[in-house]
């Protein structure tokens, strides 16, 4: 849609949505990709699963150890981490972490 004009969200106006005692998140969702912000308990444990498209993981806050392929990389405050898509991945906060995530469709 080269003519569609911009969509505005509002990270206030989205609720936080607690999946655990240890994470919480706001999430927007629009044609297929999603940003996602995440908010990680130290010793949280997002177990292993997948993604149709690649996913980009910044994260601004914390440390994050992100498993994927059978390596493990650990990312501090300022890193980037790529997980191709389809790729089995988890991740464990090592302190409390911000992070932001942008999961694409792979079209």
């Amino acid at each position: 849609m080269p003519n569609a004009p911009p969509i505005l969200f509002r990270w206030a106006d989205i609720e936080l949505d607690k999946v655990t005692e240890m994470v919480s998140r706001k999430e927007i969702q629009c044609d297929g990709e999603s940003l996602v912000q995440t908010y990680l308990k130290k010793g949280a444990l997002v177990p292993t699963h997948t993604h149709g498209g690649h996913q980009w993981v910044y994260v601004l806050q914390g440390t994050l150890r992100v498993m994927s392929g059978g390596e493990a990389v650990i990312a501090n405050e300022g890193d980037v981490v790529r997980i191709a898509a389809g790729a089995d991945h988890q991740a464990e906060a090592l302190e409390d972490t911000f992070l932001m995530t942008v999961t694409g469709d792979d079209r």
